[in-house]
């Protein structure tokens, strides 16, 4: 992360400076309470989709044609 990103971003809604303030004392506190407990993990790394919802793999792609065609649409990459 570079120092131009912010930290936290409030996406939806229209925050004043106090509930903008709430929130990140919460989280400090929320914080602060995990390292004390000994709960020193870092948080678990963030997992991509699947490709299977990838709509792409719903279209159907045209079959080989010419000679020997047959081979490449049974043994697809031989």
């Amino acid at each position: 992360m570079t120092s131009r990103e912010p930290y936290l971003s409030i996406v939806r809604g229209d925050a004043t400076p106090e509930e903008t303030a709430a929130l990140v004392a919460a989280l400090a506190a929320r914080t602060a309470a995990q390292t004390a407990a000994g709960d020193s993990r870092p948080p678990a790394p963030r997992t991509r989709p699947g490709n299977w919802r990838n709509p792409a793999h719903r279209l159907r792609v045209g079959l080989p044609h010419g000679p020997g065609a047959w081979r490449g649409a049974v043994f697809p990459g031989g």
